[in-house]
């Protein structure tokens, strides 16, 4: 198998975060010699949902699977695309019935590779064990995929840790996502997979974790929730590139952090 390189970007946060992806992704694409681009949307609209019209605009600028986590059904409207677009993903272990799909397998370069979306259950909505969803899943992909990446959306390191562990040799990455926080203890770990508790967050860096500073501190003090904004200034790209040179095993996982001069108004 040749070498594959993935980008995986970090939560996509309001307009800040798209026009990132719309004024650079390709440069970055380019830099990096990446195959296969999958990012986390699910704060993209707004800071706190996506919508079909935003999806489709992230996959327009070169996107290949987006995934999501707790805030894909703040818009309603996202059902339709979850029903429609096999690459834009929802967490897999929500309770059957739930519209949409938790994982998706593509061809790129003549080599399968699937896309699994996971959400954790530590400080987060009681949903279904991710560990046994994943061996679910696993059973019935392991034959036929070369590479399988995962986005495993949860609150706590110990739980993104001990699932890290739990896959190791059988996935080839695991992604952490949600606390828009990039954590530097990226690693391959013995059985051959790439590990990062937190890739962090594609957007405005002069915030609270992307949100408007006076509104977030004004809800910390006050408990009195007023709507929280997206913040603008300070844009910055997380992500991670991952290199696979064998069947299902990483060789190198990479962070990246890009500062950018961009003039955008939210949402």
């Amino acid at each position: 198998m040749e070498s594959i390189k993935v980008l995986f970007i970090g939560d996509i946060v309001g307009k800040p975060g798209r026009a990132i992806i719309k004024n650079y992704l390709k440069d970055i694409c380019q830099e990096y010699s990446i195959q296969l681009v999958v990012a986390n949307c699910e704060n993209a609209a707004g800071g706190m949902s996506i919508t079909p019209e935003i999806a489709n605009e992230l996959f327009s600028y070169g996107i290949h699977v987006l995934t999501t986590g707790n805030h894909i059904f703040n818009n309603r409207n996202s059902i339709q695309l979850l029903e429609t677009n096999a690459n834009f993903l929802r967490p897999a272990n929500f309770p059957d019935g739930v519209p949409g799909t938790g994982f998706a397998t593509l061809t790129i370069h003549n080599v399968t590779i699937t896309v699994i979306n996971l959400i954790g259950r530590i400080g987060m909505e009681p949903v279904d064990c991710p560990f046994i969803k994943f061996n679910t899943i696993y059973e019935t992909i392991q034959s036929t995929s070369d590479l399988i990446f995962i986005d495993f959306h949860a609150e706590a390191t110990s739980e993104k840790k001990a699932f890290g562990w739990f896959v190791d040799g059988k996935a080839t990455a695991v992604c952490g996502t949600h606390t828009h926080v990039q954590t530097a203890d990226e690693c391959i770990l013995p059985g051959g997979t790439a590990y990062i508790t937190d890739v962090g967050m594609t957007g405005p860096f002069d915030s609270v974790i992307g949100m408007d500073k006076d509104s977030s501190i004004h809800n910390f003090i006050y408990h009195t929730r007023i709507k929280f904004k997206v913040a603008n200034d300070d844009p910055k790209l997380n992500a991670v590139v991952i290199t696979c040179n064998n069947v299902n095993k990483a060789v190198n996982i990479q962070r990246i952090i890009k500062s950018y001069e961009i003039s955008t108004t939210n949402p």
